[in-house]
């Protein structure tokens, strides 16, 4: 006997195209970024007619990828669209940099009709971004994404839809949905619940690992005291944190025990950076003076909470010690300790307890940079305590230099005085690799206002990432402020048009240092920025000249305005940011590409360890 399936009465007219938005819209997501084609258009119908999720088309697939991953950073989850092959193969390195960063990202793929796959099956014909293996867009992906699911048939799709999902919420990483176009305007059924994130189970075997991790934790710090006998940790704050939306655990901690903290490069600003126990950003060798001093010298041992081990983090070095906790992963490592399947949510909450048992409530309270100067002595120019270093980041961004020259360090001194002290409006920077990520590290921020690629570090992320950032509703009225390479620049600048076809008062600041690709050459032959150093840059490093500041001019329409400035000196500078700080000056109507000319041979402080002392 047939008997026909229940009829979801919510949505009675489903369709695989309408089920797919109803899901995104469910997901609180509010724009969709891409660049369409034919094989997406019935799907960018429908979701126009549901009218929850805005398309934003971009100029490039690697610019809509990098949109959404910037959006999911800040918003929890993103979307990107694309059509089959060609646009494909542009977003993966997106979806590349989303896996190793665990940024949950949704890549649609339309893909050719059955029909035409048949008539290549049958007669060879190919058809426009086809491949002759059907199987080669979905193999790649399932390199770079925890769920890849191919929909040729409606029937299923709710299923596949749902799956790919829950696994990108549960995982937070990103997935692969590839729907056949003929599938978009066929019936299915309508979405019978909702998307809820599935978490591993806190078990009866979790609950003793986790106490012995805490009480690891707990020896490791008896067992390093200072020279007066008190405890003395430090805890290393990083990308978990932010990606498991666990801020405000981690303020409850250091409000409770008073302990000392910094964060990696990529989880700065995870929480606010005015917090009285902030000790500033921990990057290795690459880190300012100051905050190695006390992270490595004076801190007996280091807790990293969700700090991830990389390059980028440990500036320089290549290993932690046995002073050393690192919470990350899914698992808890305690000097030459390991305990699996330790999560740091649960983490988090029991060493704040244990702590606070151990040490009494603010226990650990200290101001590390007047407690070590004060049992060694304060160098000469040192501050003499956290307020004091705090002061010095941006005391020299308020002097003027007049005529001087910029440089690196002078540009982010003087913007982070900007951003303290002569700006009301919120900002997020959003900082590129290289010498834009170790220059803007110390540029001091609240909560949510920096975003950058630490791991991938894929050159020119930040100006199609400004994108997404600035319409992920949390950071909704914040403008987005970029620093990019020029050379990261030349691989995204196309992007810029999507800031001024939205009318993004974004703020682009390309660091031109006479078209050349300095991080490149300061990673394989650093005695060219030595003192005194005579020596030709390696030729594959020189880049070829743009007027950056041009291309506002192209990018602009009528109803669409664009402005373009060049500057080389500090009261240029100075110039430019009381404009900004001006809400009725024409610069803020749109995005503002601001060329900062620099010296070749110019380097941010925080690479001087790179550096040979003589050429």
């Amino acid at each position: 006997m047939n008997q026909s399936l229940p009829v979801n009465e919510s949505f009675p007219a489903c369709t695989v195209a309408r089920y797919l938005a109803l899901r995104l819209a469910e997901l609180g997501i509010t724009h969709l970024f891409g660049v369409p084609g034919n094989h997406l258009g019935p799907f960018l119908t429908a979701l126009r007619a549901e009218g929850d999720v805005e398309w934003v088309g971009t100029p490039t697939e690697g610019g809509a990828g990098q949109a959404a991953d910037a959006y999911a950073r800040v918003h929890g989850v993103g979307a990107a669209a694309v059509t089959y092959g060609v646009g494909a193969f542009n977003l993966l390195n997106a979806c590349g940099g989303a896996y190793v960063e665990r940024v949950p990202l949704i890549a649609v793929n339309a893909c050719p009709p059955y029909e035409q796959w048949q008539n290549y099956r049958a007669v060879g014909l190919l058809t426009s971004h086809m491949s002759p293996r059907a199987e080669s867009n979905l193999d790649v992906y399932r390199q770079v994404t925890v769920d890849a699911q191919a929909i040729s048939n409606p029937g299923l799709a709710p299923a596949q839809i749902d799956a790919a999902l829950t696994a990108c919420l549960s995982e937070r990483r990103p997935v692969y949905l590839e729907v056949m176009e003929d599938l978009w305007d066929e019936p299915c059924p309508g979405p019978t619940g909702p998307i809820v994130r599935r978490e591993r189970p806190f078990s009866a075997r979790n609950q003793p690992m986790l106490e012995n991790a805490v009480h690891a934790i707990l020896t490791l710090i008896e067992e390093h005291p200072g020279p007066d006998g008190r405890p003395r940790p430090i805890v290393w704050a990083g990308e978990e944190i932010d990606r498991y939306r666990l801020g405000g655990r981690l303020t409850d901690l250091v409000d409770a025990t008073g302990v000392p903290f910094c964060t990696t490069v990529g989880a700065k600003a995870v929480v606010d950076e005015d917090l009285p126990q902030f000790h500033g950003v921990y990057n290795g060798r690459a880190s300012h003076p100051d905050v190695y001093a006390v992270f490595k010298e004076w801190a007996t041992c280091r807790i990293g909470l969700g700090a991830w081990s990389t390059s980028k983090n440990l500036g320089g070095e290549r290993h932690v010690g046995t002073d050393w906790v690192m919470a990350a992963h899914g698992g808890v490592s305690v000097g030459t300790s390991y305990f699996p399947d330790v999560r740091l949510a649960h983490l988090l909450p029991a060493l704040q307890d244990a702590l606070v048992k151990e040490y009494g409530s603010g226990g650990l309270a200290s101001d590390y940079y007047a407690e070590s100067y004060s049992h060694r002595g304060a160098p000469a120019g040192r501050p003499a305590g956290l307020a004091q270093y705090r002061a010095s980041l941006s005391l020299d961004g308020a002097r003027s230099r007049g005529g001087e020259h910029l440089t690196y360090d002078g540009l982010f001194d003087r913007i982070n005085h900007f951003l303290g002290a002569e700006t009301r409006e919120d900002w997020t920077v959003v900082s590129d690799a290289a010498f834009s990520l170790i220059g803007s590290m110390n540029l001091a921020l609240p909560a949510g206002g920096f975003l950058s690629q630490i791991s991938w570090l894929s050159i020119g992320w930040s100006v199609g990432a400004a994108t997404g950032a600035a319409l992920a509703p949390e950071r909704d009225g914040a403008r987005p402020m970029v620093f990019v390479g020029d050379g990261s620049f030349q691989e995204t600048c196309q992007e810029i048009s999507t800031h001024t076809r939205l009318g993004l008062p974004s703020v682009v600041f390309v660091l031109d240092n006479g078209h050349f690709y300095g991080i490149e050459q300061m990673l394989v032959h650093p005695a060219y920025y030595a003192e005194g150093a005579s020596i030709d840059p390696d030729f594959y490093n020189v880049l070829h000249p743009w007027h950056y500041d041009r291309l506002a001019a192209v990018f602009a329409g009528e109803d669409t305005p664009a402005t373009g400035v060049a500057i080389a000196h500090a009261a240029e500078l100075d110039a430019l940011l009381a404009r900004l700080a001006d809400p009725h000056d024409p610069v803020n109507a749109g995005p503002l590409l601001v060329r900062v000319r620099l010296h070749r041979h110019d380097y941010p402080r925080a690479m001087a360890y790179k550096v040979p002392k003589t050429s």
